[in-house]
């Protein structure tokens, strides 16, 4: 299935630790096979999409 298509219905959440105040923010959505990263301030622009896996380990590493 098409990245694009699999987005389309997406549920989009930033962090809680985010505020209001047009900061520098990422958004995530997780899909079954992926998940997907981009930036709130430009939701129409650009996705990063990893598998759910490498996303645990980038957050593991944190």
């Amino acid at each position: 299935m098409d990245t694009i298509q699999t987005l389309t219905n997406a549920r989009w959440r930033k962090s809680s630790y985010s505020g209001d105040n047009g900061g520098d923010c990422v958004e995530v959505a997780s899909q079954p096979a992926l998940v997907a990263v981009r930036d709130s301030k430009n939701p129409d622009g650009p996705v990063f999409t990893v598998s759910p896996a490498a996303f645990a380990a980038f957050v593991r590493g944190l």
